[in-house]
């Protein structure tokens, strides 16, 4: 019997990705996928409509990319990082309220920046960069990096971040994130599970210090995402090691975004043990099946 394809990391336009919701189940049911999340940044926006599309023999997990903020554990300022909250009731009020503060951040956030490089004689205006964001979808960099790549700007997506958008640039302007332990609690009330995201992703900026985990999983952290295209395999191996000594599931996932990064769908994938250990600890909503 073949072993499940299990990818738990995805996007769609209802946050930062290139497919709709609809087609992203498509996408993942090409590429042989039998369980795939939806995970949009600070959106349960597309659940409905992946839902709609499930093929048959698929599940789907309803998720989210939650957008925290931690201290690194090295005493110097706190990072951004993102947790993966699983199975949570989408009315809960906490979640509501944190999920709608945190995606007028990102409105607010976007407009600054392009109006900032606008300023400087870029060719991107915050109508027509806004104007990339379905209705009601959460406002990332990737949409003002599509319209830098439309004004003949940069080459790609990648090009713009590693140019121009990256954390840090002179153009990049922070948002008020979560913490991360207060994002934990709120998902685990909601009948959720919790799984950090690429915590080691050096190749994007700053991380925190793997004793992080020690410190969360004390707090309810389910598990931890070692298997990603931004992890090395150092790093995958010392995740993994400390998951183990922590009762922390380990997961591996694409963070699939469609053609706004070159990495395809369940590129890297969640054993399906692992899986039934976050289906087991969750209360809020079931895995749906097509």
């Amino acid at each position: 019997m073949a072993v499940p394809r299990i990818d738990l990391h995805t996007h769609s336009t209802a946050s930062d990705g290139t497919d709709t919701p609809a087609g992203l189940v498509e996408v993942a049911h090409a590429a042989g996928v039998d369980v795939l999340a939806i995970t949009d940044h600070d959106t349960t926006r597309g659940w409905d409509e992946a839902a709609a599309a499930l093929r048959p023999g698929m599940a789907l997990v309803r998720g989210s990319e939650f957008s925290c903020v931690s201290p690194t554990g090295r005493g110097d300022r706190p990072v951004s990082v993102h947790l993966l909250g699983y199975l949570f009731d989408p009315q809960h009020e906490a979640i509501v309220a944190e999920q709608a503060r945190l995606r007028r951040e990102r409105d607010a956030r976007l407009r600054r920046i392009t109006e900032n490089m606008a300023a400087d004689g870029y060719p991107v205006d915050v109508e027509t960069v806004m104007a990339l964001v379905p209705e009601g979808a959460s406002a990332g960099r990737p949409h003002l990096a599509r319209a830098l790549v439309a004004a003949g700007v940069v080459g790609s997506v990648n090009e713009a971040f590693a140019e121009l958008l990256y954390t840090g640039s002179p153009y990049y302007v922070p948002k008020v994130d979560t913490p991360v332990e207060t994002a934990i609690e709120m998902i685990t009330a909601a009948g959720g599970v919790t799984v950090f995201a690429h915590p080691l992703a050096r190749r994007r900026g700053r991380v925190v210090e793997p004793s992080r985990l020690e410190e969360l999983a004390a707090i309810g952290l389910t598990g931890v995402e070692v298997d990603h295209p931004d992890h090395s395999p150092e790093d995958r191996e010392l995740l993994r090691r400390m998951a183990e000594e922590l009762g922390l599931v380990v997961t591996g996932s694409s963070d699939y975004h469609g053609t706004n990064k070159t990495t395809p769908i369940a590129a890297e994938t969640t054993d399906p043990e692992a899986l039934e250990k976050l289906v087991a600890q969750a209360t809020g909503i079931p895995v749906l099946h097509g």
